[in-house]
């Protein structure tokens, strides 16, 4: 078998990198070790930063969320009862976020490759990337109990943190960068009305909340909880008791409650790798970082290395810009790590850290209190809450 860009994972990142390289008349093939139902049974984001919106309707799969998406023009703090409205349409000079959740986004990839005749190989086991290093890179690969080999041009590896990918390439080439969080997020999912039209962040001493959403009746809540915690610990009347005893009442009254659909409990990590590029085998989305959910990033940053890789490719392809496949890693880690920055701070902002002193709380406090009562510093936080913009490949 013979493609020009192997694609290691059918998520998002990957589905969303290979309509983009299909529809520039780049051939592809997809590599998936789970089934398209395993794919879409997972829960993850909705929050949608204008850069990926704009990447999806390039893509020419963005009907389903113009239509159905929620447009967002801000989002609200509560902030130990006092609510703040952070106006990202203003402060951004037009810029929202498009609520839209991450199923949907792999449902609509999934539609656009099927009908494009794209391969997508599903429950393809023993994945194993070669060659990165030479001029003939290959993907070996076993289906129905048959071994393959795949050579290409060139290998993304879009298969998250816990994918083959980086962990085909030597341990001693990659540096780490990793903070655990003492602490995750219990989440659920129920068929009720949002208590508020737009996202509402919230702290509280008992600990931080997050209200979301999918549809107009379909929301996501969330709470912090310790790492020790377990999903079985949580009925869903203790859920909503506690997600009502730190909200603010206002918005405590209004909570509309039901059976959930789904339940579990999210660890918190923020994670890199240096670099980003190992000879032909480029890391795209989870597979090189992680960010914390509480900035909205994660998804949005793999797009970001999605647009990176695409323009850069497009380039290789067209122009024989091959100086050009160097520069991959340095362009995605600045706009990584700008995104880890502020995930790092929404966290460190909203959340309750048992190991801080009574000093160390009142500092996170007064810290955010001062960016939420200056202009300058809402900018700041709207400007990177809607994604700050994609670096133009040269």
């Amino acid at each position: 078998m013979k493609t020009q860009v192997a694609i290691i994972g059918a998520g998002p990142a990957g589905l969303l990198l290979g309509q983009l390289l299909h529809n520039a008349g780049i051939d592809t093939l997809i590599l998936e070790r789970q089934t398209p139902d395993y794919v879409l049974g997972r829960i993850r984001a909705g929050v949608l930063e204008q850069g990926m919106v704009e990447l999806l309707r390039q893509a020419g799969v963005s009907q389903r969320m113009d239509t159905e998406g929620l447009v967002h023009g801000g989002f609200e703090l509560a902030l130990d009862g006092r609510q703040v409205h952070i106006d990202l349409h203003t402060l951004t000079g037009g810029k929202t976020v498009m609520i839209y959740g991450q199923t949907e986004v792999t449902r609509d990839l999934m539609a656009a490759r099927r009908e494009a005749g794209a391969q997508t190989i599903y429950q393809a086991a023993k994945v194993v990337p070669h060659g990165m290093k030479t001029d003939e890179a290959f993907v070996t690969f076993e289906k129905d109990g048959e071994t393959w080999r795949l050579d290409c041009d060139y290998i993304a590896g879009c298969d998250g943190f816990h994918g083959v990918a980086r962990q085909s390439i030597p341990a001693e080439s990659l540096k780490v960068f990793e903070r655990i969080y003492p602490f995750g997020w219990l989440g659920i999912l129920a068929d009720t009305p949002p208590v508020h039209d737009e996202l509402v962040y919230a702290r509280h001493e008992r600990g931080f909340a997050l209200c979301s959403m999918r549809s107009p009746t379909r929301t996501r809540y969330y709470l912090q909880v310790p790492t020790s915690d377990h999903v079985d610990n949580w009925s869903d009347q203790r859920f909503w008791d506690e997600l009502k005893t730190r909200l603010p009442q206002a918005l405590a009254d209004k909570l509309v409650t039901g059976p959930s659909i789904e339940k579990s409990i999210a660890p918190l990590r923020s994670f890199v790798v240096e670099p980003m590029q190992y000879g032909r085998m480029f890391l795209v989305g989870d597979a090189a970082h992680i960010v914390p959910p509480t900035g909205a990033k994660g998804l949005n940053l793999a797009a970001s290395d999605v647009s990176t890789l695409f323009n850069i490719l497009l380039k290789v392809y067209r122009e024989n810009r091959v100086d050009l496949l160097e520069k991959y890693s340095q362009i995605c880690l600045r706009r990584v790590w700008k995104a880890e920055r502020f995930s790092w701070w929404m966290t460190s902002m909203l959340h309750r850290f048992d190991e801080h002193d009574a000093f160390s709380q009142r500092i996170a406090e007064s810290e955010l209190e001062y960016f939420i009562d200056s202009e300058a510093g809402r900018k700041t936080i709207a400007e990177n809450y809607v994604g700050l913009p994609y670096e133009a490949i040269e």
